[in-house]
């Protein structure tokens, strides 16, 4: 038996967990104690870790591997009886949630900044998963954070480092540490959800397709799933070994920085039937058609309107739930269904009770999240897996299952454009001066547009009636068109503020028209009512989707 060593320290200021864990450049996780106070606080915090198993991984960024070796420590140094890591300290978020559930955890240990660059002048990330696998409600965050204003010291053991290279068993004192597959207990699952061998009948039919692995976890998982085990041709899978600073790409699988995907899917000649894109750590997507683009509002809603064709879905839905800047697509689609239709606000950790209640079965987001009661995390691959099987039992192309769903529905205009890096300050009061405008903009007109709702969007959870306020600036029109304003929590320089456009159009010989053409009026009317341009000096976008 090794001595806990008790280490004095000092409480850091802002280790308050956002929507998706705490996130800071490397530069701040690599100061000495910042990554063990965090640490020793969900310890703290969360009751039940004596003799508890504990899952443990990352999306492989820079600092990853150290990071875990130094969790090892202090979960042996805890009580932590096993801890279950994948192979070279590689989990994807939804690889992570999967393992929990399967193996009955006391709670998860995701190291990621999901779609921030990495490196060493990047960005890290942690989080704490309970048992149910899914993001830690804001109960636990909270927790976690009062602890990390008054910790005074942390425990670790002095041991030699665990080799992450092989699987097996090893032991860190008394602590059992289990170097599992990453990707074994999460490809099991996805055989139970699809049909694999129409999947694997589609590839023997010369079907083509490109899955972006950005240098990032999910490239080892979509390699193993995808031409090891459905014989889609070696080279299916671009960019999937995972670096450390993600061959120094920005792994944000959108059409901006998944540029190598979408320059292949929209060539003139050759291009692939599909194509997709994961992120950092594997839990959104990008789905492509040949030379057409599906907004992840819509991938929601074609999921949602053809689940039935999955065998982990045959069974029908119980519900969908969108977070609130998400198009209204799938809305209409529930709606035609017959089934309820939840809006919460952004943050995958506001599915996770009405998954567990199982009010709703599918659920997604706009900024490229989709997901199921399978796990309690948004899961890119699952989306690539449930669009291939939709293709293969119905033989229609990616275009020709949204183009189904505009046809029965109508379609829905969408875009986000995003404004990254601002000043806080002139993020911030931006949004306080759109709030103070809300109570005088129902019944005015703007663009030939009337306001006939303007709110700051708050939340109260069916199941467990909590509540989230101050969620998003929402301004609703007559024609159904809307706009959303909100910052977003996930960076860690200045402030992200998002813009989501967006309006129906039912007439099926007005649905072919360039998305930023169709909201033109709408994006005009979005920078005047919040001042966007004058108030951030700012041309555009840093960012359209």
């Amino acid at each position: 038996m090794s001595a806990i060593r008790v280490v004095p320290t000092t409480p850091f200021e802002g280790q308050k967990p956002g929507t998706s864990g705490l996130r800071k450049t490397v530069s701040v996780f690599r100061k000495p104690h910042y990554l063990e106070n965090f640490v020793q606080a969900i310890f703290d915090a969360v009751p039940g870790r004596q003799g508890a198993t504990l899952v443990l991984g990352g999306d492989g960024r820079f600092h990853n591997k150290t990071a875990i070796q130094t969790i090892l420590r202090m979960a042996a140094a805890n009580g932590i009886a096993r801890v279950l890591v994948g192979r070279d300290g590689l989990l994807s978020t939804p690889g992570a949630s999967c393992v929990i559930r399967a193996r009955q955890a006391w709670g998860g240990i995701i190291l990621s900044a999901s779609h921030n660059p990495g490196g060493p002048d990047g960005d890290f990330g942690i989080k704490f998963n309970p048992s149910n696998g899914g993001p830690a409600p804001e109960r636990i965050t909270d927790a976690i954070f009062e602890r990390t204003g008054t910790i005074s010291e942390y425990c670790i053991l002095d041991t030699p480092e665990v080799d992450l290279s092989t699987l097996g068993e090893t032991l860190v004192d008394d602590m059992v540490v289990e170097v599992i597959d990453p990707v074994a207990d999460y490809a099991a699952l996805m055989e139970t959800l699809f049909d694999f061998d129409a999947i694997r009948g589609l590839f023997q039919g010369g079907f083509r397709m490109c899955f972006d692995g950005m240098h990032a976890v999910t490239g080892p998982y979509a390699t193993e799933i995808l031409e090891n085990r459905l014989g889609a041709p070696k080279g299916t899978v671009i960019n999937g070994v995972p670096l450390d600073d993600f061959g120094e790409g920005h792994p944000d699988p959108n059409l901006v920085h998944a540029h190598d995907l979408v320059e292949k899917l929209f060539a003139t000649d050759g291009a692939p039937d599909m194509g997709a894109a994961s992120d950092g750590d594997g839990d959104r997507n990008m789905i492509l058609g040949r030379r057409f683009y599906v907004t992840p509002s819509d991938s929601l809603a074609v999921l949602t309107l053809n689940a039935a064709h999955a065998p982990g879905y045959a069974r029908g839905l119980a519900g969908v739930a969108r977070s609130m800047p998400t198009s209204r697509a799938p809305d209409r689609v529930a709606q035609l269904l017959g089934i309820d239709c939840y809006e919460t606000p952004t943050g995958w950790k506001f599915f996770g009770t009405l998954l567990d209640a199982g009010k709703a079965t599918l659920c997604g987001e706009e900024s490229f999240g989709t997901g199921s009661d399978h796990v309690r995390e948004k899961d890119g691959l699952w989306a690539v897996l449930f669009w291939l099987n939709l293709v293969a039992a119905t033989g229609q192309t990616v275009e020709a299952l949204v183009r189904d769903m505009w046809a029965k529905v109508g379609r829905i205009y969408y875009t986000r454009h995003d404004y990254e890096e601002l000043p806080s300050r002139i993020a911030e009061t931006l949004m306080d001066d759109l709030r103070a405008s809300l109570g005088g903009l129902f019944g005015t007109a703007h663009g030939g547009r009337t306001v006939m709702l303007a709110d700051d969007f708050a939340y109260t959870d069916p199941v467990d009636g909590s509540k989230a306020s101050k969620q998003g600036v929402r301004v609703l029109f007559d024609d159904g068109a809307r706009i959303v304003y909100r910052l977003s929590g996930t960076g860690t320089a200045g402030a992200t503020l998002r813009v989501y456009i967006e309006r129906p159009e039912d007439d099926p010989a007005r649905q072919d028209m360039d998305t930023q053409a169709a909201l033109a009026d709408l994006i005009a009317t979005a920078d005047a009512l919040a001042g966007i341009q004058q108030r951030t000096g700012r041309d555009g976008p840093t960012v359209v989707t």
